[in-house]
């Protein structure tokens, strides 16, 4: 199995990653935290909204991430 990191925004509904990394700026960091989104945590894209909000299931709990905040986060996904 083979790992490729990605953006978040380049998750297609059904994938599910892993956050390999989170924003340099302290303020999006904290919110990722804030919303349980830290380095490790298992997500799956459920939609991709218009303007490119992405809404993901994370610790059986839904978190919509705005395409600013969606683009500094680096993800994870194993590949066969």
């Amino acid at each position: 199995m083979v790992e490729r990191e990605l953006l978040l925004t380049e998750l297609k509904r059904g994938d599910r990653a892993a956050i390999a990394t989170l924003p340099d700026d302290e303020a999006l960091r904290s919110q990722c935290i804030r919303l349980g989104l830290s380095k490790g945590a298992a997500v799956r894209c459920l939609e991709r909204l218009p303007g490119g909000t992405v809404v993901l299931e994370s610790a059986r709990q839904e978190i919509a991430l705005g395409k600013v905040l969606a683009q500094r986060i680096g993800v994870s996904r194993a590949l066969v």
